[in-house]
């Protein structure tokens, strides 16, 4: 199912939730709402489920608008935070609620359920209640309530939010394969950066009800529109600064900041004199650089140092009140380097994005 969402608004009194948000989601797509806690996106999903109904916009399926269309009648299989499992009931007869409530024959509900939970790798667990699952397992039934239902498309409100790390890893990956398998499209509300670059085909990033990007993992990861985006999902560096040259028929985009001037990527919508917020990932700067054609070069100290496992991360004092952050990615064969150490940061202009400063 194609879902399609036009000039979406949402307001609870004087506060407006969600702010004429648009986008459309294809079919088979897992599509996730990504921000921080009370940027709305619940809200948005509720919207789409029919739970809320919009002051101002609407919501389609397949180019049908259903704004005023009842959550059981759009064909949609939800997972909730809290999963809403009954306690008193066992794994079969929570995942058999819904079709019971369809009226569904019973030799049909036995068939539908046996395939949905070895989907979900449930089988065996038919006769176990809820208080004798693990965390990871009870999720598991709410996604098997869910798509016993066969619902033209899935909506998970942070499914994952009450699981332990290595369960939660563990998990997203079964839904994305899942999820794959079954060609469903999927709308996925998280706050969790890493996981919604790892579950989705795309993100929409939200703060304060509207909506900021919208583009696939990557594309948010390395080229951020705005400093909102560039700072929520990952480590970033960022930096003010003025756009020196920005003529289209250059290979860079000349910028000044305070510890020097640097190449960046060529955008569009910089003028010279233009303000603007420099990018830098910590994993593209390397402690000792040398000069060559489109690398950006910057002295600094480094003031801390950090051993993550699979990193070590430097702090290097640039001046101007800028600490770079710069990560290793093999600290087994790098000696650390003292605290007060002078270096020359290195890091190409292909991976340094400016955005304007008042995004």
């Amino acid at each position: 199912m194609r879902i399609t969402v036009k000039g979406l608004t949402k307001r609870f009194g004087p506060l407006e939730v969600v702010s004429n948000v648009g986008f459309s989601i294809e079919e088979g797509e897992m599509f996730t709402l990504l921000g921080p806690s009370g940027c709305g996106k619940t809200t948005l999903l509720r919207l789409i489920a029919g739970f809320y109904t919009p002051d101002e916009g609407e919501v389609q399926f397949d180019g049908r608008k259903v704004n005023d269309l009842p959550p059981h009648e759009r064909g949609i299989g939800m997972v909730f935070q809290n999963y809403a499992l009954w306690p008193h009931m066992t794994v079969y007869e929570n995942a058999a609620y819904g079709l019971k409530l369809r009226k569904v024959a019973a030799g049909e509900i036995g068939a539908r359920i046996r395939a949905v939970l070895e989907n979900v790798k449930l089988s065996g667990m038919e006769d176990r209640y809820p208080g004798q699952l693990s965390g990871g397992q009870q999720q598991r039934v709410a996604l098997a309530r869910a798509l016993v239902l066969n619902p033209k498309m899935l909506l998970l409100d942070e499914p994952l939010s009450n699981l332990d790390a290595k369960i939660r890893i563990q998990v997203r990956a079964e839904i994305r394969k899942l999820q794959k398998a079954l060609g469903i499209t999927t709308v996925y509300v998280t706050h969790d950066q890493e996981e919604a670059l790892t579950l989705s085909d795309r993100i929409a990033v939200f703060n304060k009800g509207k909506l900021l990007q919208i583009g696939p993992p990557k594309s948010l990861y390395e080229r951020p529109q705005n400093r909102f985006v560039a700072d929520f999902i990952g480590i970033n560096n960022l930096a003010e600064g003025t756009v020196e040259a920005a003529d289209a028929s250059q290979p860079w985009l000349r910028l000044k900041t305070g510890f020097g001037e640097l190449l960046a990527v060529p955008d569009e919508r910089f003028r010279p004199g233009d303000r603007c917020v420099v990018s830098v990932r910590p994993e593209n700067a390397a402690l000792d650089g040398v000069a060559a054609p489109g690398n950006n070069l910057v002295r600094g100290q480094i003031v801390f140092a950090a051993y993550l496992g699979n990193a070590l991360r430097y702090d290097v004092d640039l001046g101007q009140g800028v600490l770079f952050k710069v990560d290793i990615r093999d600290p087994w064969h790098h000696e650390q380097r003292p605290m007060g150490t002078p270096v020359t940061l290195s890091f190409p202009a292909s991976s340094t994005v400016a955005m304007p400063a008042e995004a």
